[in-house]
């Protein structure tokens, strides 16, 4: 088998099974952090929480069939595993941008519910206090 070929195969084997696992853990555990995002929601915490695995599935896997194709052939073996570090590194960025940025934006939606729960106060008011003469 060409040397080139068994590195687009192994490439292609341990990136997807990187995605695999990345997107299931995040879907796991970031099933919590969704329900909190929208203030205990579970069912819309679920079909977020699916659309966004969805969408991790689709921009990953598309980068991973993008960066396949290399400029150099692989003769040797040395070869192919620095071809394959090169891949599987950018891969495993992008993995992690991917993993920050969708932190980084529930995050704020998080914080934005929690600064309207807040501004909400706990009891409705009751009435009015007159100002004293003195004030």
């Amino acid at each position: 088998m060409d040397r080139t070929v068994l590195a687009y195969v192994v490439y292609l084997v341990v990136s997807i099974a990187l995605t695999v696992w990345v997107a299931r853990t995040l879907s796991r555990h970031g099933r919590v952090f969704l329900a909190d995002v929208l203030h205990g929601d579970e069912k819309l915490a679920d079909a977020v929480n699916h659309l966004l695995v969805v969408g991790f599935y689709l921009v990953n896997l598309g980068f991973v069939a993008l960066y396949l194709s290399g400029d150099d052939t692989v003769t040797d073996t040395r070869g192919v595993f620095e071809a394959l570090s090169a891949k599987l590194g950018v891969v495993l960025l992008v993995l992690g941008v991917m993993h920050l940025g969708n932190v980084y934006v529930l995050n704020r939606i998080r914080r934005r519910g929690v600064m309207e729960r807040e501004q909400v106060p706990p009891v409705a008011p009751q009435g009015w206090v007159t100002p004293s003469a003195g004030a």
